[in-house]
């Protein structure tokens, strides 16, 4: 099926969503062209494109229509759908996929409405908010299911439950994240838990430019800032952009830290160990086996709940390898690129080894444990463009 197929390529993909409104923020672009934004993201990246066709949300059949002539990019029809006849005009419309809610559908209906889609030549996305929902979905083997941030009835968002969710369903199906990623680090949140995509609405009908924060969401490679000391450095690297914010709690290490500082959820924290962890409450891990005969070895791993997500790969502790970059773009999987980075040549760093993330701490300081913050918005700006 195109829908599904799309969303199983490698990497973090996105299903851009067309929505006028909001029943809990109201209008978000109540002018916005399905057309239009429809070509918009596909020229973006999008893996697939959603597009309401419920009134609450201000739209309607025709607007799923107006995408279909623009774009030859898959289309989820997004609605409150629980009738063959509902199916039968999505697919008219141009739909390649259907939204099946489990809060409003019992496990017969949606079993059969998965049947009939299927029928259809659609592919659905089984969409659950709690963990009973979750087990439906997964008891039912729906080959996509999307996991929503924003609980339908109180509106209240809990990415932290979503995450949890999001993590149980990752394996044999393609996982969607669904509602509260407005950043690249909460999108790379549900991406290292296991989502193969996010569906992003609210964020990008809000944008001034929704088609550029469509970019910004799926680029790659995240930006890290490590060896954060002082709260006033991690507020200057989360103002540059920064996705990471690393906190090295390593004894021998000249940027030790006591703890990790404070971190909005728009980015994520990482704790740094070396030989040996402890409990905290870093979003990640980045973990080094051993010191390498000094403070830490060339290698680390990045790991989100005790399971490695990503690859370190750094050079030697105070010491260059001529070879770094063409070793680490040999490289298989997530690989963030550490080791003599700064502002000067991340670009051509990232240009040579295709990175997950780049990473930088000694050269964005003015002394041991702190940034120049000067340094710090070149290094983020370099990085992002």
């Amino acid at each position: 099926m195109r829908f599904t197929n799309a969303l199983a390529q490698p990497g973090l993909g996105a299903i851009a969503e067309v929505k006028r409104r909001s029943p809990s923020a109201g209008d978000l672009r109540p002018d916005a062209d399905p057309a239009r934004l429809a070509a918009q993201f596909a020229a973006a990246g999008a893996a697939a494109i959603s597009v309401l066709v419920d009134e609450r949300f201000a739209g309607t059949l025709d607007d799923l229509r107006a995408a279909r002539a623009a774009t030859d990019a898959p289309l989820l029809g997004k609605g409150f759908f629980s009738t063959e006849e509902q199916l039968r005009e999505l697919r008219e419309a141009g739909a390649d996929a259907v939204l099946l809610i489990l809060r409003d559908l019992d496990d017969a209906r949606t079993a059969h409405l998965l049947a009939y889609a299927h029928d259809l030549g659609m592919d659905a996305l089984v969409e659950a908010h709690t963990a009973d929902e979750l087990q439906r979905a997964l008891a039912l083997d729906a080959p996509v299911v999307g996991v929503n941030a924003r609980d339908l009835e109180t509106f209240d968002i809990d990415r932290r439950l979503q995450l949890e969710l999001v993590a149980r369903a990752a394996g044999d199906r393609i996982v969607i994240a669904e509602s509260g990623v407005h950043t690249r680090a909460q999108g790379a949140a549900a991406e290292l838990a296991g989502a193969d995509a996010i569906l992003v609405g609210s964020a990008l009908m809000q944008a001034p430019d929704p088609q550029a924060k469509l970019r910004e969401l799926i680029s790659r490679p995240l930006v890290k800032v490590c060896g954060l000391t002082r709260q006033d450095d991690v507020d200057a690297a989360i103002e540059a952009g920064a996705d990471l914010l690393g906190f090295i709690l390593v004894d021998k290490s000249p940027r030790r830290t006591d703890a990790v500082l404070d971190v909005p959820d728009t980015a994520l924290s990482v704790a740094v160990f070396v030989e040996d962890t402890t409990e905290t409450p870093a979003d990640l891990i980045q973990f080094y086996p051993d010191d390498g005969g000094t403070v830490r070895g060339r290698e680390a791993l990045l790991l989100r709940e005790g399971r490695e997500v990503a690859r370190v790969l750094d050079q030697p502790w105070r010491e260059r390898d001529p070879t770094h970059w063409s070793t680490a773009s040999a490289a298989n999987g997530r690989i963030v690129l550490a080791g003599g980075l700064g502002p000067e040549n991340v670009r051509d760093a990232i240009a040579a080894v295709r990175p997950w993330a780049v990473d930088a701490a000694s050269s964005l300081e003015r002394e041991p444990g702190v940034k120049d913050h000067d340094k710090v918005r070149a290094y983020v700006k370099a990085a992002r463009q």
